[in-house]
């Protein structure tokens, strides 16, 4: 974009495209393609409205710096009053008609599968695991979207070694896509007798839920075994076999489901969460191919990647990836508080998309 002519002329084509558009739509001979023309032009709408508002700023700018060069002084203080606040907004507008021209992800759109499982720190690292779980439960609820449990693999005692839900609703991926990761927490365990603080650790993968027209999984690749429920300690919670594991033979994948007391819903639901992670895989390899030649990034949603300190003792979370730190652990965990560190990580993640388009 640095090269200023042909961004104009990108406009320009855009601005153009918008007004045929509106031309097509309105001739019955292309009345069977009315829905595709209008998806476009209602796409391209608030874009070309930005470059409108734009072009009349760049207007207005170019003729407050006549004035300003003219010979009547009362115009020319006038003018100068103006022009400040005039190039101010005329940066913000240009910004914003660059980041909205940026290639979209196109899985933010996308509902969610959401994975915690503990890390390191055995029984504290499972109840750590529990508190985040909720903690996405909690904003899904804030947020007014659907969060229904796929999967949970509990301790007994209050703590998760896994659980798995699907969330659903507005720009869910979009929102939670850099949760991915390493998420570590410092306290003194209940169990601590010296007061002693513990470090440990959860992990946390979000997947864009993907349709069947996103990843084609053919059957021929899929190996899948049946068994019987079993809860905590081994007792047995079904007497059929009711649960579904499921092989992916290609990439070696392996999800398990066994919530459901019919063998069908456990296989559905082991599909979607296999259909998540495989699509998961081909967008992250792509991003990797995108990214190679970024200059920063947010961060790459691997799950190795630490991204995140939960800090008991001193009341903190603090995010790692753009040095943001919250003394406020409790609204964070209750869901409250997650849009600052979000709409930060959100915010990082454009500006080095927008250094990178430069």
């Amino acid at each position: 974009m640095a090269d200023k002519t042909a961004f104009d002329a990108k406009l320009d084509r855009l601005v153009s495209r918008h007004a045929e558009l509106s031309t097509l739509m309105s001739d019955p001979v292309r009345s069977g393609e009315f829905v595709k023309l209008a998806k476009e032009y209602s796409e391209l709408t608030p874009i070309v409205e930005s470059i409108n508002n734009l072009r009349q700023t760049q207007a207005e700018q170019a003729e407050l710096e006549t004035l300003v060069g003219g010979d009547d002084t009362e115009m020319r203080k006038l003018a100068e009053s103006e022009l400040d606040a005039v190039r101010k907004r005329l940066l913000a507008l240009d910004e914003d008609v660059k980041t909205m021209l940026l290639p979209k992800d196109e899985a933010d759109e996308k509902n969610a599968i959401l994975e915690v499982r503990a890390g390191t720190g055995g029984e504290e690292a499972a109840l750590f695991a529990a508190e985040l779980f909720r903690m996405y439960q909690r904003y899904a609820v804030l947020k007014g979207w659907r969060f229904e449990v796929i999967e949970i693999s509990d301790t007994g005692i209050g703590g998760y070694k896994e659980a798995i839900a699907e969330i659903a609703g507005r720009n869910v991926f979009q929102r939670l896509k850099f949760e991915s990761g390493v998420h570590r927490v410092q306290r003194v365990p209940a169990t601590e007798g010296s007061g002693r603080i513990h470090t440990s650790a959860a992990t946390v993968a979000v997947l864009p839920e993907a349709e069947e027209v996103d990843i084609k999984i053919e059957d021929k690749d899929l190996r899948i075994d049946v068994f019987r429920s079993s809860g905590p300690g081994g007792q047995s919670v079904n007497t059929t076999d009711s649960a579904v594991r499921i092989t992916h033979l290609p990439t070696g994948l392996v999800v398990s489901q066994q919530d459901e007391k019919s063998q069908h819903k456990n296989k559905s639901k082991a599909m979607k969460v296999l259909r998540a992670r495989l699509y998961e895989r081909e967008r992250q390899a792509k991003e990797a191919v995108r990214a190679a030649s970024r200059k920063s990034q947010v961060g790459s949603g691997d799950r190795s990647e630490r991204i995140r300190t939960y800090n008991f003792p001193q009341g903190r979370v603090s995010d790692h990836r753009i040095n943001l730190t919250l003394y406020k652990i409790d609204k964070v965990l209750d869901g409250e508080a997650l849009d600052e560190f979000i709409d930060a990580l959100l915010a990082e993640d454009r500006a080095a998309k927008l250094a990178e388009a430069e």
